[in-house]
């Protein structure tokens, strides 16, 4: 145990608590919104249905971010869209007294980022009702001491500024996060725990079929942590603890907030737990000067970005974590021009790190990629990624499991884009009910994928808002391994023993579609879950950008899936439209080494496509491939299309097909070998 922790005095909260402030609703009505910034006070039902969706980039949109203190409480619901309006501005919610935020379903979705409820928190939010929160969120918010509720009975509590008792907030919570709730924060519980004050409460399930996610969680079970015991028989759902992980991984989205905590709460000097198990990563924001508009650079905006990479180069440095950085800049001069990243975070914790069986945290929703071959892999806020330096575990409540399978064969063209965009359209995920889940993808359809398109399904978990995503490893990983980072088949096979899902494992519920009856698909602005087959779409929706690429759409396969349809098009003597713009920006140097090799390079730029260097961008708003005006339409193979993602404009997804077919033809259709397919 770290020294300085030893003696630190730790207190729970009071039995009941006080919220003196106001309530605010976030709703569709942009004019109501603005009322109550104003003064007013709504009471319920509101004339207005409540919010739902709302995302963490609309509660602070990407640029918010390059905050990491304080600040930010000037910033939160800026990205709040209203009616197609905008209706809250900088310092607004800070200045109207707010300590309770109000919501409908699924509130949080989206993004990992803490800087969401910390903004919340600084702007004075105490307590976040909503129908239902998302995962990521709500630990988010209970580890930095933020009291969440499904319980609208609340509001009228806080209005009159009652005592609330604090176990309305801990009831029906297990053990771990009532005694977090009850510290006031995720912190403050570990340091009671490392002083032996908290004992976690011992799982005690029997022998039971287990899926494959729940396998891989209880071998990684911190049974002591003191006398480093790991791994239990069996868990099932609800049980609650710590798991040991394997990878710790962040961003200079996230480090530098960790830092800030690491350095406030524990010193500066003090060595981070394994340190050799950390990553870290210069990713998100390599290109955000092309991609930042000259109003937010006068701003300072882009000085307190360059901030974050600062941040996370001295700790990195002071604690001899590895960091891929971002790519020395190319021209003259100290700054020069941003020459890309080493890789996108999770896409290379995929090709370098992650083996079959392991447990994984990052700080990013998409952790859920290394699923693809076997690993139980999974995005953590803030709080958790500063917490885990200091005990190398994450807290974890075990949640249900559920099975998509997807049977038959796969027509020409298919891919596990729209397979995914099918996922997401059904009733069970659209409304919200795999939220938190094990999503394991099976069937025939799954197996037949290469690992580079399960990492696409295994990525996309992040949209259906389970907790993670996973496939069965196989043969498929076997060769993967051996054929990208030279490990021995027999190092690897010794690995899957036990990796699979037992007969009689509980599904909370089974989704099943045959891929054979699949068309290209696209999702309609706004949500992911807005699939529509391309043949439903009626007249022609003309493009203004294609973009192709991203940790979901920049792999190996995906640049195959471009490079066809462009080589095609070259063949039949035809360019990217003159007035689309297309770009195609791959995940990881290895990636682009593997253009290189393949002659992918030249083929793009004969066709009139933009190569960019690998790294995030246009999908988070920090890179070319951005919309800067509500009429642009974009179409692109990237992940999540909520307001605002990637610019103010119209964002279409879909696969690689149809994001290079469409830069082609100049309106969104589909792709066969030999012809840009007619709807």
């Amino acid at each position: 145990m770290i020294e300085s922790l030893k003696h630190r005095p730790v207190a729970k909260r009071p039995d009941a608590v006080r919220l003196e402030g106001r309530v605010l609703f976030l709703m569709d009505d942009a004019e109501l919104v603005r009322r109550q910034l104003a003064g007013e006070n709504l009471s319920l039902p509101v004339a207005t249905a409540l919010r739902d969706n709302i995302s963490t980039d609309e509660i602070t949109p990407a640029y918010i971010c390059y905050y990491y203190d304080e600040r930010l409480g000037e910033f939160p619901y800026l990205g709040l869209k209203a009616g197609g309006e905008f209706p809250v501005s900088r310092g607004s919610v800070k200045a109207g007294g707010f300590v309770c935020s109000v919501a409908g379903k699924r509130r949080g979705k989206g993004s990992s980022r803490e800087q969401s409820p910390y903004a919340e928190m600084c702007a004075g939010i105490q307590l976040v009702i909503a129908e239902s929160i998302e995962r990521i969120y709500g630990e988010n918010c209970q580890n930095l001491g933020i009291l969440t509720s499904t319980d609208f009975s609340l509001i009228d509590q806080v209005r009159r500024g009652e005592e609330i008792p604090l176990a309305v907030f801990t009831e029906g919570e297990g053990g771990i996060t009532r005694g977090i709730i009850e510290y006031g924060g995720l912190f403050q519980y570990n340091v009671a725990r490392l002083q032996g004050q908290v004992a976690v409460p011992a799982v005690a399930t029997r022998r039971r079929p287990m899926t494959l996610a729940e396998k891989i969680i209880a071998r990684h079970w911190v049974r002591d942590l003191s006398r480093n015991e790991v791994g239990i028989p069996y868990v099932r759902p609800g049980d609650e603890g710590f798991v040991r992980t394997d990878i710790r991984f962040s961003h200079e989205y996230v480090t530098p907030m960790a830092a800030i905590f690491w350095e406030q709460y524990v010193g500066q000097d003090q060595r981070i737990v394994d340190p050799e198990s950390v990553f870290l990563f210069r990713d998100h924001l390599t290109f955000l000067e092309l991609a930042m508009t000259d109003e937010r650079k006068a701003q300072g905006l882009l000085d307190v970005a360059m901030e974050l990479k600062q941040k996370q180069e001295e700790f990195a440095a002071r604690q001899g974590v590895r960091l891929y950085d971002e790519l020395p800049r190319r021209g003259p001069g100290r700054m020069g021009l941003p020459a890309g990243s080493e890789a996108i975070c999770h896409s290379k914790i995929l090709e370098a790190h992650a083996l079959p069986g392991h447990l994984i945290i990052g700080s990013d929703s998409h952790t859920p990629h290394a699923g693809a071959i076997g690993s139980v892999a999974f995005g953590v806020g803030t709080t958790a990624i500063f917490n885990s330096w200091l005990t190398r575990d994450v807290r974890l409540k075990v949640p249900p499991s559920v099975l998509v399978r997807i049977n038959g064969q796969k027509p020409p063209g298919i891919t596990a884009k729209d397979f995914m965009l099918q996922v997401l359209r059904h009733p069970y995920v659209k409304d919200g009910h795999a939220i938190g889940k094990l999503v394991e993808y099976a069937g025939e359809a799954v197996e037949a994928l290469s690992v580079d398109e399960r990492a696409t399904m295994t990525n996309m978990a992040a949209e259906v808002g389970a907790f993670t995503g996973i496939v069965r490893p196989d043969q498929q990983v076997v060769e993967y391994l051996e054929r990208e980072r030279g490990l021995k088949p027999d190092h690897v096979r010794p690995l899957f023993e036990g990796l699979y899902s037992d007969d009689g494992a509980e599904w909370e519920t089974v989704i099943e579609f045959d891929a054979a009856t699949l068309e290209p698909m696209v999702a309609l602005p706004g949500d992911p879950g807005n699939g529509v087959f391309i043949s439903e779409l009626g007249d022609p929706v003309k493009v203004d950008i294609a973009y192709a690429g991203s940790c979901t759409a920049g792999k190996k396969s995906d640049m195959d899936m471009y490079a066809a349809v462009f080589r095609d098009a070259l063949e039949q003597g035809k360019r990217v439209r003159p007035d689309v713009k297309c770009y195609v920006q791959c995940g990881s140097q290895e990636v682009k080494r593997y253009c290189e090799e393949m002659g992918y390079l030249e083929i793009f730029q004969a066709v009139g496509a933009v190569f960019i260097e690998p790294s995030c961008g246009a999908c988070i708003n920090a890179g070319p491939g951005v919309s800067y005006d509500r009429d642009t339409v974009t179409i692109s193979a990237i992940n999540r299309n909520f307001p605002g993602r990637s610019g103010p404009g119209q964002l279409y997804l879909a696969s690689p097909y149809t994001t290079a077919a469409s830069a082609i033809a100049g309106y969104i259709t589909a792709w066969e070998p030999g012809l840009v397919r007619a709807r």
